[in-house]
């Protein structure tokens, strides 16, 4: 490629990809980049006026944007979900769109066990008391925190059958759990049993949510799906906050209608203060990090330079 050639490259909030063990070079061979590690919704615009190519993972571009963006020709995004984009408003402007479709399917399926396996094992607790010196004053030469739970035999219930809701099902199996699951049709080849969602939600020992967020699905996981839970049951979230009524779950939870709820996701990330779950009682709560692993990164990364370079051939893939 010529320089004349050349794109002017802004990339929007680049630190969550790479905070550093990563590198653009693949990008920055395609043309003038200018890098941010974030960028506020307010700074989009005037940031991105001139770009011809924009990568954001979480930056948002609205109509506004695209159309104040003149020379704008390529939008990537460096994650499967796409709605911070107004595809429409590029579409109607011939930008295109592209995203990674598949790339943390085994990150996010093994967070999935890990938030499942500290709420059976209660390792980071046990161990927390270790440190603060409750082993060395216990009179038993063993104990816990709380009663520890064995998988086996326990039943999984995933919402939503894609190749990560199948991955959790494969991990379950390797447990020996047995596993219902919910999606819009039966797929003959999944591992585990269709049910319809009550008689999941009913049924569970621990259901885990893995579906995509849809006008149709928004906080879906409300009251009256939660009293449908056993008393004992766990709701698992690797996949999106607002498919979750907050407050509903906080409540739930301190009224024992769940006992546990363990999540990587909420509605706003960063989250508020007043966020209800954040002082919910038996909830567990880490910060979107399930996809956050070195390779799953490093997939993301790979995939975005192969949708640039075919982008540069006339045969853009991935596009939304």
């Amino acid at each position: 490629m010529k320089q004349s050639d050349k794109f002017k490259i802004v990339i929007a909030d680049g630190y969550t990809l790479n905070p550093g063990d990563l590198d653009w070079k693949g990008i920055e061979r395609y043309g003038d980049v200018t890098y941010y590690d974030r960028t506020p919704a307010a700074e989009m615009a005037a940031r991105c006026k001139s770009a011809d190519i924009i990568i954001t993972n979480k930056a948002p571009l609205d109509a506004a944007l695209i159309k104040q963006a003149e020379r704008l020709k390529l939008i990537l995004v460096t994650a499967t979900g796409y709605n911070i984009v107004d595809v429409a408003a590029a579409r109607e402007k011939s930008v295109v769109v592209c995203n990674v479709p598949d790339y943390g399917t085994a990150s996010v399926a093994q967070h999935t066990f890990a938030l499942i396996l500290e709420l059976a094992n209660l390792v980071g607790a046990n161990s927390r008391a270790v440190a603060d010196g409750a082993w060395v004053a216990c009179p038993d030469f063993a104990f816990s925190k709380g009663p520890l739970m064995e998988l086996q035999g326990k039943t999984l219930g995933i919402v939503g059958l894609g190749r990560i809701g199948s991955q959790v099902a494969r991990l379950a199996e390797a447990f020996d759990m047995r596993v219902l699951y919910h999606s819009r049709t039966p797929k003959p080849e999944a591992k585990g049993e269709y049910a319809p969602l009550d008689k999941l939600m009913a049924e569970s020992d621990i259901v885990s949510l893995h579906c995509p967020l849809t006008k149709d699905n928004t906080r879906f996981i409300n009251r009256a799906l939660l009293s449908k839970m056993k008393r004992n049951a766990w709701l698992i979230n690797t996949s999106r906050g607002a498919l979750i009524d907050e407050q509903d779950l906080a409540d739930a939870l301190r009224e024992g209608t769940i006992a546990h709820a363990a999540l990587d996701v909420l509605s706003v990330e960063p989250p508020p203060a007043n966020n209800p779950l954040l002082s919910a009682p038996n909830c567990l709560i880490t910060p979107h990090n399930a996809w956050l692993s070195l390779e799953a990164r490093t997939r993301i990364l790979r995939v975005t330079e192969e949708n640039l370079l075919n982008y540069t051939k006339n045969a853009p893939a991935n596009t939304v």
